[in-house]
């Protein structure tokens, strides 16, 4: 079967009329002529009465035109999806974060921008982050201190800084600490796995600072109840700040107590409009 003759044949049954048909598949009128006549031939049926005026369906004609034009409508269906998602109308992202603080204002701006754009957002610690990403579950991730490797396209984002997290009415409220102050502080911490739990313990380790972990927990909110009840001193990152007014975020003054934050995507994609309509999100948020 010949998609060019049904095409041509689907074009005049629509237009009645072999001019207006070639006009709307932008070929010529013999053009158009010579498929249908091809068609009909080849099947040995006649789908189409020439008159005086205009071109008229046979019978055969007006059931192959009820197919074809199913046919084609569909494919001006997809058509019209494609150019809409190349466009940034329509489309579904995967999204992996290791934290909802930096990733949901990026949303935000492309929902603003793109509000046709579904988003399926997946949070996780930093290795599942990064495993979503490198196994295609995920389109683009937002990460913290992820090394370089090949195949990864990584674009840096604002750092944040780890400050201490004290009770509201701590002697400390309203200051600036210094590492070396956090030595023998009895403190309440996220799990050794932690990025933010392992940039401290690093700084700590040059500085020479040895805090009393009474406490280690799984997560944020689990660091804040802590800290609220009094059972020592956390530490949280300048971009997860909690506006908890049970606890209070402190700077501390200290070399090493830095995050890096990244997006990221596999270079082999990152050309995809979607992908990088959300990657150029990273200097606007």
């Amino acid at each position: 079967m010949n998609l060019f003759q049904l095409r041509a044949f689907d074009a005049v049954a629509r237009e009645g009329s072999f001019t207006r048909a070639a006009e709307r598949l932008f070929i010529s009128q013999p053009a158009v002529t010579g498929h249908v006549k091809a068609l009909e031939e080849h099947y040995q049926i006649t789908l189409l009465r020439r008159t005086a005026r205009r071109v008229e369906l046979t019978e055969q004609g007006s059931r192959l035109a009820a197919i074809t034009r199913s046919m084609f409508g569909l494919a001006e269906e997809a058509r019209a999806l494609l150019e809409a998602n190349r466009q940034l109308l329509t489309g579904r992202l995967e999204v992996a974060a290791d934290g909802p603080h930096r990733v949901m204002p990026m949303l935000a701006r492309l929902r603003s921008r793109y509000p046709g754009i579904t988003v399926n957002l997946r949070l996780g610690n930093a290795q599942e982050t990064l495993a979503a990403l490198l196994s295609e579950h995920a389109d683009v991730a937002v990460m913290t201190e992820v090394e370089p490797r090949k195949g990864l396209h990584l674009q840096a984002m604002t750092p944040s800084q780890i400050c201490a997290l004290v009770p509201a009415g701590h002697p400390l409220a309203g200051k600036r600490i210094d590492l070396k102050q956090l030595d023998q502080q009895i403190m309440v911490l996220r799990e050794p796995t932690s990025i933010t739990r392992r940039t401290f313990d690093q700084a700590c380790r040059v500085a020479a600072v040895q805090p009393r972990v009474l406490l280690e927990l799984d997560s944020r909110e689990a660091v804040t109840e802590a800290v609220a009840a009094d059972l020592g001193l956390g530490i949280v990152s300048s971009v997860e700040l909690s506006h908890d007014p049970r606890v209070v975020a402190v700077p501390i003054v200290g070399a090493g107590l830095v995050n890096q934050h990244m997006m990221g995507c596999l270079e082999r994609r990152r050309e995809l409009r979607l992908i990088a309509a959300f990657m150029d999100l990273a200097e606007d948020v």
